[in-house]
């Protein structure tokens, strides 16, 4: 077979995932995949590769590559390459993202880039794929051009004995797919395709046993809105595209335990995991407030760990405890909770280059492989949509299970699994006569991954402490019976309300007799460069609403302590815009709020904080004359030369934390505006020399979607 070169960075899974799906298909193409991730470099080299090479790269952080890219990206980037160091490679180039983020596929794009710089062609264009609006859109099709373009490929490259050798037609293609025709590169789906035949489609159109309204074109549902288990016509009445059923590669057999075994917290994978205390708990906005805001202080002082105001850290968190054991209750296992889980790869499985997930240790629980392991939360893909229509009994539940997967349905999955953030409870729930084996889920579900956290205090003022502050994530659970908390907020909360109760100081866990505090596994984040200026007489902009003003906070202690120390020294204006819905029910870290520590008031009484601009979103103007800022960006229009002069006239910083999907954007579109303004420069010219200000590092974002 011929043979490509397939790599993947991934930093969650999903482009390692995407490649292996690839590679899974390919056979059936009349190609070979050679599979690897990046970071492998011991097991290829593309300096001497001469088969075409085909990379998915997924973006981390605000538009990094992932960290399994890290090593061969600083390769790449070495400045003494020659221009012609790739001139003999040709490749095709899946780049993952999500647009909510500045720097959308910048992962992919540098690794691109940078391939094309050295003398790198394309064999087939590149896709960016937009996780905000789902991969899929872009994902499915550039897979199925891949086949065409690598075809061209090799029949340019290997003369006219390639041109007479027709692509292998997939297995159930529908005849007229003729896989060259140029308009279908992008468009058509050529992956291995079932089609739904006439008898099947008739059996899911009528009712269950149960009687169940499976039927997708009965009277009563046709005059109904379509749902997450029934759909309407069209969709209901046509034939479906729908993707080749996964291959099974996992066995699972559960073991009775041998005796009284304890498990741990897993280990976060790239670095040390320390466990430490809570020491102390306080709630920063009222009752009242929309979202509710919490600072939590860990006892860092018994670890080696460390940080600087601007860094992050992971805090290794489990699923909620009754989500858990309803999954167990729906899956048949609760009376098999602490059996020991028994992983193997099946012996006969056909999946090229099956393996044991590495995020399931041995032997341990299935309680605790439920619990800690898997994000159960994990929004179903369509790959596992499509093992679940198989596991189901009832034909109108496998029928409405196939339009979810199927290309004629990507409506429908955005609106009832997407964009309803459904889980594979919501899903199990919803078909009950869907009874998958434990080795489907483990096969499917994701890593559980650690959740990162802004430091906001500075170790000079709290050493031995760690403070970090977020919103009580809440949202309506897809049957909107019942609300869920986030699964790490939520966690958190929990653990927050041992020192919250009413009469108890915030420093004591709630108790009698000296309840030990309640303890988290947390682990340091790789290092990035949103700290403050090495030189402190640099001016400081820094913009945070909400919780966004946590790492300004850490930053604010620091200049403290350090002015403190040097009295005499030379320190920059620090500006702060700050914005929130209520001056009374959600300005954080002030006096308006009950509960609260007074910091920003110190900082401004110390000189500290030089400019401390607020912006109350929600709040009605005192007055009919006054018209305040309601956002951030608008606080930064008011003082526009003010901004304009430290940015460009005093090498000063900008520092952005918060919301990506909106806040990051508008201001970035606002300094844009000031730039262009007080300069004179057309919006083109602005936005270069916002560019450079990144590239210097002078504007860095800390932002989350």
């Amino acid at each position: 077979m011929r043979r490509f070169l397939l790599l993947y960075a991934t930093q969650r899974g999903q482009a390692k995932a995407i490649a292996e799906e690839i590679s899974e298909q390919a056979a059936s193409h009349g190609f070979s995949a050679d599979l690897h991730c990046v970071s492998e470099s011991d097991k290829y080299d593309l300096k001497a590769e001469t088969a075409p090479l085909v990379v998915v790269v997924s973006t981390t952080g605000t538009g990094d590559p992932p960290d399994t890219a890290r090593k061969f990206v600083k390769e790449i980037q070495d400045k003494t390459l020659p221009a012609d160091f790739f001139a003999h490679l040709r490749y095709g180039l899946l780049g993952l993202g999500d647009s909510e983020y500045a720097y959308f596929c910048n992962g992919g794009k540098v690794i691109d880039k940078r391939l094309q710089e050295l003398g790198a062609q394309h064999f087939y264009d590149t896709g960016y794929a937009d996780d905000c609006v789902g991969l899929e859109l872009v994902v499915e099709p550039w897979i199925a051009g891949l086949w065409a373009a690598l075809q061209k490929h090799f029949m340019s490259s290997r003369g006219q004995e390639e041109t007479s050798r027709p692509l292998p037609r997939p297995p159930n293609a529908p005849l007229d797919t003729d896989p060259m025709r140029p308009e279908l590169l992008h468009i058509e789906s050529q992956v291995e395709l079932l089609r739904v035949d006439e008898p099947e489609r008739k059996a899911s159109e009528s009712l269950d046993q149960d009687g169940r309204n499976g039927s997708p074109s009965s009277g009563l549902i046709e005059a109904c809105e379509p749902s997450l288990v029934h759909s309407v016509p069209p969709l209901s009445e046509a034939a479906l595209s729908v993707p080749a059923l996964p291959l099974e590669y996992l066995q699972v057999h559960l073991q009775e335990p041998l005796g009284q075994e304890e498990s741990h917290a897993p280990e976060a994978s790239g670095g040390p995991v320390f466990r430490v205390p809570i020491s102390k708990a306080a709630q920063l906005t009222s009752d009242e407030a929309v979202k509710t805001t919490l600072l939590l202080e860990l006892d860092i002082s018994k670890t080696e760990f460390s940080y600087q105001p601007g860094d992050s850290f992971n805090v290794v968190c489990p699923n909620n405890g009754s989500e858990v054991d309803d999954l167990l209750r729906r899956l048949r296992l609760t009376d098999q909770r602490e059996h020991r889980v028994l992983v193997k790869v099946k012996a006969d499985s056909k999946k090229k280059g099956a393996a044991l997930p590495q995020h399931v240790p041995e032997k341990c629980s299935l309680q605790f492989l439920l619990t800690w392991c898997l994000e159960i939360r994990a929004v179903p893909k369509k790959a596992l949509v499509r093992a679940l229509a198989a596991c189901a009994s009832s034909a109108a539940e496998k029928r409405r299970l196939q339009e979810l997967c199927s290309k004629q349905g990507a409506a429908d999955y955005n609106r009832f699994v997407r964009d309803a953030r459904a889980c594979l409870l919501d899903l199990l729930l919803a078909f009950p006569s869907c009874q998958p084996p434990l080795g489907l889920l483990l096969e499917h579900l994701p890593k559980l991954q650690p959740r990162p956290y802004s430091c906001a205090s500075s170790s000079l003022l709290h050493p031995g402490k760690l403070h970090f502050v977020f919103n009580v994530v809440e949202f309506a659970s897809h049957s909107a019976e019942v609300w869920r908390k986030g699964v790490c907020t939520g966690w958190l909360a929990t653990l927050a309300a041992h020192f919250l109760q009413p009469g108890m100081p915030a420093s004591s866990p709630a108790g009698s007799g000296g309840a030990p505090a309640p303890q988290i596994s947390i682990s340091p984040r790789a290092p990035s460069s949103f700290h403050l200026p090495a030189d402190p007489s640099a001016p400081v902009i820094m913009v945070g609403p909400g919780t966004g003003i946590a790492p300004f906070i850490g930053f604010l202690q620091h200049r403290e302590k350090l002015q403190e120390e040097h009295p005499r020294g030379h320190f920059g204006e620090m500006w702060l815009f700050y914005g929130c819905r209520h001056q009374h029910k959600d300005y954080l870290f002030s006096d308006h709020v009950l509960h609260c520590r007074e910091e920003l008031r110190r900082f401004l009484k110390h000189g500290v904080l030089t400019h401390l601009k607020v912006s109350f979103s929600r709040d009605a103007p005192s007055s009919e004359e006054e018209a305040p800022a309601k956002y951030v960006q608008d606080n930064l229009q008011l003082h526009s030369q003010q901004v304009a002069r430290i940015l460009l006239q005093e090498n000063g910083y900008v520092y952005v934390c918060g919301d990506a999907k909106n806040m990051a954007k508008d201001v970035s579109d606002t300094l844009v505006e000031i730039v262009s303004r007080e300069t004179g420069v057309d919006k083109l010219e602005a936005m270069r020399t916002l560019a450079t200000l990144k590239e210097e590092k002078r504007y860095l974002q800390d932002i989350w979607s």
